[in-house]
């Protein structure tokens, strides 16, 4: 994939190149995200066309808890291999990442699921516009809890 990007990048003219280069991962994760966020709305959208409205909160909690699940495993390897760049040395330090972001995500599905809830099962909101403005608070908490706790760079010493 950054081969491919590479090779696209020069046949632009060099400002872009560099202006692209200096921008790299912010770029990347928009872009990332943004399938990221197409994954979780498509997901999203099919379970509420998918299960009857009969009034009951359990049916956005399924839609939100699918929609996160395929998101935040597309989300994990894209952002791990092409956004943050992050190698990790063995299955035990694969792990820690692993969990490390899955837990930070944990963090946005508790608010995306409070927004969900307030919402739409308390306030009646258009679920498909509420999917939409949610998506928008999650993808920046994503990328600050992404690049400030889960690949963060590390340290000459060795430390993260």
């Amino acid at each position: 994939m950054l081969k491919l990007i590479e090779k696209i990048l020069s046949f632009l003219p060099r400002p872009v190149q560099e202006l692209y280069h200096k921008y790299e991962e912010q770029l990347l994760y928009v872009f990332f995200g943004g399938l990221t966020t197409l994954i979780s709305i498509v997901t999203k959208l099919a379970v509420f066309a998918l299960v009857p409205d009969h009034g009951q909160p359990w049916r956005t909690t399924l839609a939100v808890t699918l929609s996160w699940i395929f998101a935040v495993t597309f989300a994990f390897f894209t952002n791990k291999a092409y956004v943050f760049k992050n190698k990790t040395r063995g299955a035990k330090e694969f792990f820690r990442v692993f969990a490390s972001f899955y837990g930070a995500r944990l963090l946005t599905f508790v608010l995306e699921e409070g927004i969900f809830l307030l919402c739409c099962d308390l306030l009646h909101w258009n679920e498909t516009v509420i999917t939409f403005v949610s998506q928008v608070l999650i993808f920046v908490a994503n990328y600050v809890l992404s690049k400030l706790l889960v690949f963060r760079k590390k340290e000459k010493d060795g430390a993260a």
